[in-house]
């Protein structure tokens, strides 16, 4: 009683493809977006850090987690790997409950789940539609390689983890192409909003329109 209906959109999209960029784009619009990756940094600085110590013993300090020694505790190692998912993906799930809970409270008519491996995690599945954003791959290239300590084999690690753009952009109802430039970006998510607000959850049919 007193909730709303929400539609519910995944955003997801490849390393360097501007993602957290396009999220952005959707707070100036007023559309309320829960990050998947700002919870699990939440969570490494609180309820997770006691978790994983446990698991991974040596990884965390008076900070939390220490990524860079976690990052060593299981890169290359697929059952380490699942070991730590099995810790905080409920947690961040969690965590996602309760921010759609809030939105449809507060009578939001459309909110964001911003999750970079939301196909590869089944996360599309929680979702009323998907919007992918892409852009060409050596834009994409160029990106990735101006971060700070990125190299060609991590980067080469990240992107072999991840859907190949090409079947994210198959699966999408909706698209945007960052490499039209930030204008072009914001017209394309002004656009989505406009066609999303006020439609109930569910509504959208699989088949969907990229645009």
């Amino acid at each position: 009683m007193g909730e709303s209906v929400t539609f519910v959109l995944g955003l997801t999209g490849s390393i360097g493809m501007g993602k957290s960029t396009t999220a952005a784009m959707f707070r100036r619009q007023g559309v309320p977006v829960h990050d998947a990756d700002a919870a699990v940094h939440r969570l490494y600085r609180g309820e997770a850090a006691g978790l994983i110590e446990a698991a991974f013993p040596g990884t965390t300090g008076d900070e939390g987690v220490d990524r860079q020694k976690l990052g060593a505790a299981v890169l290359g190692k697929p059952e380490a790997l699942r070991r730590l998912e099995a810790i905080v993906h409920p947690l961040v799930r969690r965590e996602e409950e309760r921010f759609l809970a809030s939105c449809r409270r507060t009578g939001a008519s459309l909110a964001v789940l911003d999750i970079p491996l939301l196909f590869e995690t089944g996360g599309d599945g929680r979702c009323d539609a998907v919007l992918v954003v892409t852009a060409d791959p050596d834009i994409q290239k160029a990106r990735v390689m101006a971060r700070p300590g990125m190299t060609e084999e991590r980067f080469a690690m990240i992107h072999v983890k991840q859907m190949p753009d090409a079947e994210k952009r198959r699966r999408a109802h909706f698209l945007v192409d960052t490499s039209r430039g930030l204008a072009a970006a914001e017209a394309q998510v002004a656009s989505i909003v406009r066609a999303l607000a006020g439609r109930p959850g569910g509504a959208l049919s699989q088949e969907g329109t990229a645009c």
